[in-house]
């Protein structure tokens, strides 16, 4: 039995616990763009993931929303799909999920065990250690290839995309989201040079759909689908989508795509979901046009209806009202800061956020600072949090451009505490909006929905 598991250097992991410490003890690896190690691993696997449909999604912001588009309608069509996302809201096993459901604790288990090995021969060669997200990439290939058989996998990027471990597949359909400043410190400092990394996942003769508006990032897009010969389905051009009100709670549209034009709705708060379904229509509508699925409009009206995401406008408790959003880039705050006003009503907006240290928070406060009359600031329990004082400096930096003139700004570092004095300065007439890393608001979101299990990572 030793010798199965690692030659004789460990003992087999005998518990998800276990599975997960170990493939979290890769975290101090970090995030090493390129696909040596992911390629040498899935080779010394059999190549599983070549068994596998992808639909591969890109972009700064929407890939989750995205992702949760496709999943429901292809559910809701029949299909049975597999959805890797990241990071999870509530536990290591939600980024894993085939129909809906993460991975049974038993069977990553089973497959960490089997990775183990490999991960340490490679560990010891020139390549150095895989890292956490190579080995949960690996995992979820695994998983479907031989687990659960998904008719398709709805597969987001982590990073980018050209050099992201997820880029080692070859998907049915690619879909870039957007091009905004994010990890600016890893993809480049400006939209042509994080447009080229996202367009990275488009392949040879493989269709791609964009809702990417930037000239510029349309540009390096368009430049590298004809260097692949791939068509490209680009918002404003390809097909387009024109918002038709809301009713109910629900938003309402119509997609105009190159094959035929369909009335939506979606229960997905703020407009630029609509953006992110429509994208996620069009890559239905080549999957439906060329390659035979299945899809009929019935189900695809019910799915993009029912389609849920949790922390993306979600109002968790009524009263008071606190709404949580993971807003945390400029892009995300733009839209946080539209949506709010034309979906709820108040008299006070109390934001509490925080951030990691690697964001362009300038830029984010800019777009919030105008609605918020007052603003808590503290820290996510992360190993990465950005220091609540310093984002204090920045905030009072812009007061006297982009605040209200009575804006409150509090420091609690504590984020616990913090929730506590969210909740209790909110009265039934006020909104509360957490904002910030994820990181922050699955803890916040586990609090407030009672799930004192709830993990949480990247």
């Amino acid at each position: 039995m030793e010798e199965q598991f690692g030659g004789g250097t460990a003992a087999p992991l005998s518990t998800y616990t276990e599975a997960v410490d170990w493939i979290n003890s890769l975290i101090p690896f970090g995030i090493r763009p390129g696909l040596e190690r992911i390629a040498l691993l899935l080779e010394r696997l059999g190549e599983p993931q070549r068994r596998l449909k992808f639909i591969h999604v890109a972009g700064t912001n929407g890939k989750g929303s995205t992702c949760a588009f496709l999943t429901s309608v292809l559910l809701q069509s029949g299909y049975s799909v597999g959805t890797f996302t990241s990071p999870y809201i509530t536990k290591f096993t939600n980024r894993f999920q085939y129909n809906g459901t993460d991975i049974p604790e038993e069977t990553l288990t089973v497959i960490a065990n089997r990775l183990r090995p490999l991960v340490e021969e490679i560990a010891e060669s020139e390549l150095g250690s895989p890292t956490m997200f190579e080995v949960a990439t690996a995992l979820a290939i695994l998983y479907y290839a031989e687990f659960s058989y998904p008719d398709v996998v709805v597969w987001e990027t982590g990073l980018g995309g050209r050099l992201d471990v997820t880029n080692i597949v070859t998907p049915i359909v690619s879909i870039i989201t957007n091009v905004g400043y994010d990890h600016t410190d890893v993809l480049g400092d400006t939209l042509t040079k994080i447009a080229a990394e996202k367009a990275g996942i488009i392949k040879p003769g493989v269709p791609a759909v964009s809702c990417v508006s930037q000239p510029e990032a349309v540009a390096v897009l368009k430049a590298k689908a004809a260097e692949c010969n791939s068509t490209l389905y680009l918002a404003g051009e390809g097909f387009s989508y024109e918002s038709t009100g809301s009713r109910g709670g629900v938003q309402t549209f119509t997609f105009k795509g190159p094959f035929r034009n369909v009335p939506l709705e979606i229960a997905m708060k703020g407009e630029h979901q609509i953006s992110n379904a429509a994208g996620a229509m069009m890559a239905l509508e080549v999957l439906r046009q060329y390659m035979a699925f299945m899809l009929e409009d019935e189900d695809v009206l019910e799915g993009f209806r029912h389609t849920f995401w949790a922390g993306r406008l979600e109002e968790v408790v009524t009263s008071p009202r606190i709404v949580l959003d993971g807003a945390h880039n400029p892009e995300g705050a733009e839209s946080l800061a539209r949506s709010l006003p034309q979906i709820y009503k108040y008299n006070q907006l109390n934001l509490l956020m925080g951030m990691l240290a690697n964001k362009h928070h300038e830029s984010y406060f800019k777009h919030i600072l105008p609605i918020v009359d007052t603003l808590i600031l503290t820290e996510p329990d992360f190993r990465k949090k950005m220091d609540a004082e310093e984002l204090q400096a920045i905030a009072e930096s812009l007061r006297e451009k982009y605040a209200k003139e009575h804006l409150a700004i509090i420091v609690e570092r504590d984020w616990g505490k913090a929730l506590q004095l969210l909740k209790s300065m909110t009265t039934d007439n006020d909104l509360a909006v957490v904002s910030g890393t994820l990181y922050l608001i699955s803890d916040v979101r586990g609090t407030l929905l009672q799930q004192p299990d709830s993990e949480k990572g990247w």
